[in-house]
């Protein structure tokens, strides 16, 4: 596994250590660090080996919340593993998991009101289910219920990634991924924006400079 100790997708853990043993009690910390590393290592791999590595992310997620049930970074680590799996998967098996992402995303807010993994998760739900195909939207209709299904809202989902931008400004993952939701809603002059401020930020965290690569490819269309 690349980097063990990397800064990862949805929250470097250097600024997470502190709150995780004030929770708990225990150190979690180590088992959240692998399983963003394994996360992170994993997005732009080949199939088999991105497999593999969320499969790892994932069961250390898993382990971090059994150990830290009350830690809100750990529920959004775990959101944040079922969500990368979940992407590698065809439409409906995609909805299946969003239930699930759902769950982990409402119980780390519960704890957590302000925590930027968990806010950008949220985001990506509500912007995922909304960019379905039709058939993939009526599968997700009848897998989440129609209830769950009718909270995605693009505004929510710009809401929620304004706020994970607003908290942690440098993350550039933040805002490819608010750019994209403003590209979705129509305000290429707010895409643009975000994709001007990821050109000038530096690349801090494992993934950062394959995002600027996108964001100045996206910024180009």
């Amino acid at each position: 596994m690349r980097r063990l100790l990397a800064m990862g997708m949805l929250g470097g853990l250097v600024g997470w250590g502190g709150t995780a043993r004030a929770q708990t009690g225990t150190e979690v910390v180590p088992l959240l660090q692998a399983a963003i590393a394994a996360i992170d290592s994993g997005q732009f791999a080949p199939a088999d080996r991105r497999t593999r590595l969320y499969a790892a992310g994932q069961r250390l997620a898993d382990s971090a919340v059994r150990l830290a049930p009350r830690n809100a970074t750990a529920h959004a680590t775990r959101a944040i593993a079922l969500g990368r799996t979940a992407q590698a998967l065809g439409a409906k098996e995609r909805t299946a998991y969003a239930t699930e992402v759902r769950r982990e995303v409402r119980t780390a807010l519960a704890l957590d009101p302000n925590n930027a993994p968990a806010l950008h998760v949220l985001g990506m739900w509500h912007a995922e289910i909304l960019r379905l195909n039709p058939v993939a939207r009526l599968a997700a209709k009848t897998l989440l219920g129609g209830a769950a299904f009718a909270e995605a809202d693009w505004g929510e989902a710009q809401r929620a990634l304004e706020r994970a931008v607003q908290l942690e400004p440098d993350r550039i993952t933040h805002r490819l991924d608010l750019a994209g939701v403003l590209a979705d809603r129509g305000d290429a002059a707010g895409a643009a924006a975000q994709y001007a401020m990821i050109a000038r930020a530096p690349a801090r965290e494992f993934n950062d400079a394959v995002y600027k690569r996108l964001a100045a490819e996206r910024a180009r269309r």
